[in-house]
């Protein structure tokens, strides 16, 4: 308890433009985010990037915040939505290569631009995902979080300022929700 009245507090003096506040409010949530980046882009250059944008964009838009109890998923969702932004950017950048190499006609096998991986991880992360897009984003993050992140529903509901059976909860449900979608 004393360390969310002390977050609190820090957002307070944060939002007022109190650097020192926000370098600490950073300090209490820089490992929880770069986990979730990490865990989210597998790339350790881009997961620094985006967490480096995420902060920015935070300290920039801080005094927004109308509740500081909140502080911690708000600046989640900024994260979540860097993180997704990056994604469309490596499909994007794939789909470029691949228009490219159209074009040219090089005459290269198509398949040094499939991943290496067999065709059976190929199926399975297509199907991963094709269950991943039922959910909503919330639910998303919540898995994201527990799967990839290895968070417990404890320490997903702190960060996401959450009751943990609520998080439990959404947490099966997405699963169900996956499940139904696969028809399994």
């Amino acid at each position: 308890m004393e360390e969310r009245e002390n977050m609190e507090r820090l957002v307070s003096l944060a939002k007022k433009k109190d650097a020192h506040a926000f370098s600490l409010l950073y300090e209490m949530v820089y490992e929880d985010l770069y986990k979730m980046a990490y865990y989210t882009l597998k790339n350790v250059h881009d997961a620094e990037d985006v967490v480096s944008d995420t902060v920015l964009d935070a300290y920039a838009g801080i005094e927004k915040l109308k509740d500081e109890a909140a502080f911690r998923g708000w600046i989640f969702k900024i994260l979540s939505n860097k993180c997704r932004k990056k994604i469309r950017e490596y499909v994007s950048d794939r789909k470029n290569l691949y228009a490219d190499y159209k074009e040219t006609q090089l005459g290269i096998d198509e398949r040094i631009f499939e991943p290496k991986n067999n065709t059976e991880d190929v199926v399975e992360r297509d199907e991963v995902e094709y269950a991943f897009s039922a959910l909503n984003e919330e639910e998303r993050l919540i898995v994201t979080m527990a799967v990839y992140g290895g968070y417990d529903s404890k320490e997903i509901a702190e960060i996401l300022h959450k009751n943990r059976n609520t998080v439990r909860s959404k947490y099966k449900r997405s699963l169900e929700k996956m499940q139904k979608r696969l028809g399994r």
